[in-house]
């Protein structure tokens, strides 16, 4: 965590870090600065305390004059400005921009690479000391705010790196149980690859009754590489599959020797309909230079990761990888329910909108998602037997004919 020390700016402005008698003075400032998307008392205690936050405030004399709020994700290397804020009668003396650039300041020193932000569309000036301070548009949100209006979304490198400024659109899906990342991470890279690709829950359960390995350490079982990899080819993809081991893949995961049994049964049901279907199964880890070159032919990656770095958990998970730049690689992590808990541990209900904001229980801190490069030969193994595994997915004939046919169709 930031150490609480003071740091003293230009213009008799102190930039300080937030503490509990600060707590009226920044539930003004909200009441003031905005009509929607407020943060409550409660969340503003919340922020004051977390340790995966950073609250900064200017104050002069004796009042406090603004603030601004970064979230720290476990696992990213991005921080996320949430909100910067500044009563009236401060605004235009370059106090929102002293704030943003300590804020950054303290991001790097949690170890993060970039800062991400969402501003409204229509709010010219912030945008413009955005791009002033080094942050390019590379996103936009429609309908983003209460009010319905739309969110551009910015990020910076605020070390040195030549982070890629831009990326072509990548669908995100929430995944609708705990169970269901593998359908979720596959549907996100089909319907990359093809938008006519169904993107609904009723397809994410189907392929999770294809691919499901029925049993895993608790509850229902997750996906296996090869029942995935079938699911897509039955929807007409083409699919590589990458993996270090084929048999036994969780079955350490379950005590019972009569799940076990049964987990085998399915496995070895996967490896003779991958032979049927002749998919290309490589009994090899992937390499890191050949997802970067997938990637750069606008194939769809998907990788099975351990948790253990986002949340503590050594749980096997589905993510996409969407695209890579000269350091990271940027992950869509289907897994929006991580969610944010109050200071004993206990996880807030997200449908209380009194405890937790619109925003805040955040979507877009799970989207383009950055792991350096060196971090992710540990994030991309799990279990006792060191299991990677990794598809490379591609448009199959039929898809490509049907996307040329409607493209001639619209031509003419």
């Amino acid at each position: 965590m930031v150490a609480n020390t003071l740091v003293i700016s230009a213009h008799n402005i102190q930039l300080r870090l937030a503490t509990m008698q600060d707590l009226d003075a920044l539930e003004n400032i909200e009441l003031e600065c905005f009509e929607n998307d407020r943060l409550s008392r409660r969340r503003i205690s919340y922020w004051i305390k977390a340790a995966h936050g950073i609250l900064v405030l200017a104050q002069k004399a004796d009042q406090v004059l603004g603030y601004g709020l970064v979230i720290l994700r476990n696992g990213s290397r991005s921080g996320r400005l949430y909100s910067l804020a500044l009563l009236a009668k401060a605004r235009g003396q370059n106090i929102a921009q002293a704030l943003l650039l300590k804020l950054e300041e303290l991001t790097i020193t949690e170890q993060r690479l970039f800062m991400r932000l969402e501003v409204a569309q229509d709010n010219l000036t912030a945008i413009k000391m955005y791009k002033k301070l080094g942050y390019r548009k590379f996103g936009i949100y429609h309908q983003y705010y209460e009010t319905g209006a739309d969110a551009l979304r910015f990020q910076k490198s605020i070390q040195q790196t030549t982070m890629a400024s831009k990326v072509d659109f990548y669908p995100w899906y929430k995944q609708t149980t705990d169970f269901t990342c593998g359908p979720s991470a596959l549907m996100m890279a089909m319907k990359y690859l093809h938008k006519n690709s169904r993107f609904d829950q009723a397809t994410e359960i189907d392929i999770w009754r294809h691919a499901t390995t029925i049993f895993m350490t608790s509850g229902h079982g997750g996906c296996h590489p090869l029942g995935l990899a079938l699911a897509a080819h039955e929807r007409g993809f083409e699919v590589e599959v990458y993996l270090t081991q084929v048999n036994d893949l969780f079955v350490d995961g379950v005590r019972s020797e009569h799940k076990k049994s049964i987990m085998r049964i399915v496995e070895q049901d996967f490896i003779e309909k991958a032979k049927d279907a002749d998919l290309r199964v490589h009994k090899t880890e992937i390499q890191l230079s050949q997802i970067e070159a997938a990637l750069a032919k606008g194939l769809g990656v998907i990788c099975l990761i351990s948790t253990y770095q986002f949340n503590g958990k050594k749980t096997p998970h589905w993510v996409a990888i969407t695209h890579a730049d000269e350091r990271c690689l940027y992950l869509h992590d289907p897994d929006g329910s991580e969610g944010f808990y109050n200071e004993i541990g206990t996880r807030l209900n997200t449908n209380n909108k009194s405890d937790v904001g619109k925003s805040e229980d955040i979507d877009l801190d799970y989207q383009h998602l950055p792991i350096l490069k060196e971090d992710f030969a540990s994030l991309s193994v799990f279990g006792k037997s060191k299991l990677r595994t990794c598809l490379i997915i591609e448009p199959g004939k039929q898809i490509v004919d049907s996307i040329r046919e409607a493209k001639n169709a619209f031509l003419q």
